[in-house]
């Protein structure tokens, strides 16, 4: 078992970082591996690492998925890979410094030192400016890894000094095929997630896992049906926040308490104790991590239900131009032929670039309640 063997539908990206990891006239110390959510940027950055890391099993390096050096890569223990993946809005400036520490460190198990920085497209420019010098002039040994979307994600003066490596949306089989073999899921459901998940692997995995990750989705598509006048638009917009809101919470609430009680432990303050003025610096760079924490997690609950709705509106454009191509929401194809017979392809375009301005102000910090009220009253029926 390769460690590429969970990287679907990217051959020709995996033949490039498989090259290089094997023939040091294709290697560079920095790499750029772009492509959209749930691609695997992640997944194949990882790979990569393990690939430059394996010392081969039965005559196969690059890779083998066999060998001590593969197997603790992929599991995260390895003392020479480091992966720094942040679940706050960005990636804060003294991470980074750290990285660059590390960095600088010779392998101690390892043939090199792997940096692998998942979210390069949450460092602020000041952040990103102080690892350029890092990434420019980096030891021999040393190996950077940066994800990210796109490649306008990364400032220019970043990925002028990267090598690429676009990943594609895999095909839903592809993905489908994955699910299939790491849960044991039926192929129809496998398949059927993987096509409301828009070939998200993750997303994908979760769905035909979750019944309940199913309903939820069920229920967001729903608000396209509900939302009849300025009155419904407003409810259904605080009903989206609120389930964001509670999802964030119940995502991050008990790593929160279990983070604060290993803190307070490290004070040394008992539980019930009050805790020393001086100290309180400390709780409270906690709070707002954590702070910072759950806003990113509930931006991301609520771009992924708006996602969700743009797919609904693009499988209602696709019956209203009779195109010849699949549904991505085979399941709610009733409910895209009502849409469908109630608007015109004009106004499902409206309604489509309505949400897209959603998630961009909701990017841009706008209060989440604003932004969807405004794109809740414009996904309501005109004339």
């Amino acid at each position: 078992m390769s460690v590429w063997d969970d990287v679907v539908g990217q051959e020709q990206a995996v033949a490039v970082l498989r090259r290089a990891a094997t023939d040091p006239a294709a290697m560079t110390h920095a790499w750029l591996i772009t492509g959209p959510p749930g691609s695997g940027r992640s997944v194949a950055a990882r790979a990569f690492a393990a690939s430059l890391q394996c010392t081969g099993s039965d005559g196969e390096t690059g890779g083998c998925g066999r060998c001590h050096q593969c197997t603790t890569t992929m599991a995260g223990t390895h003392p020479d890979v480091t992966v720094v993946a942040t679940d706050k809005v960005v990636i804060a400036i003294d991470e980074v410094r750290d990285l660059i520490g590390t960095a600088a460190r010779t392998p101690s198990l390892g043939r090199r030192r792997v940096i692998v920085v998942e979210d390069a497209d949450r460092m602020a420019e000041r952040t990103t400016n102080v690892l350029l010098k890092a990434i420019e002039e980096p030891p021999a040994h040393t190996v950077w890894v940066l994800c990210a979307p796109s490649v306008q994600d990364v400032l220019p003066t970043i990925r002028s000094r990267c090598r690429g490596v676009v990943l594609r949306v895999p095909p839903p089989q592809a993905v489908a095929d994955l699910v299939v073999r790491r849960d044991g899921v039926d192929p129809a459901t496998a398949l059927a997630a993987a096509r409301a998940a828009q070939s998200h692997v993750g997303l994908a995995r979760r769905l035909a896992r979750d019944p309940g990750a199913r309903e939820r989705r069920a229920r967001v598509l729903d608000v396209a049906r509900r939302i009849r006048g300025v009155g419904d638009a407003v409810l259904a917009a605080n009903e989206l926040v609120e389930v964001a809101k509670a999802e964030a919470k119940a995502a991050t609430e008990e790593r929160d308490a279990q983070e604060r009680a290993e803190l307070m432990r490290a004070l040394g303050v008992g539980e019930g104790e009050t805790l020393p003025p001086r100290l309180r610096s400390q709780l409270k760079q906690l709070e707002d991590d954590q702070k910072r924490r759950a806003t990113r997690r509930q931006r991301d609950v609520l771009d992924r239900a708006m996602v969700d709705l743009l797919s609904l509106y693009r499988d209602v454009l696709v019956v209203q131009l009779g195109a010849d191509v699949e549904l991505v929401n085979a399941a709610e194809a009733g409910l895209v032929r009502t849409l469908a017979a109630d608007s015109t392809p004009e106004q499902t375009i409206r309604r489509m670039d309505a949400i897209g301005t959603a998630r961009e102000r909701l990017e841009g910090n706008v209060s989440p309640l604003l932004a969807l009220e405004a794109m809740a009253i414009a996904l309501r029926p005109q004339g």
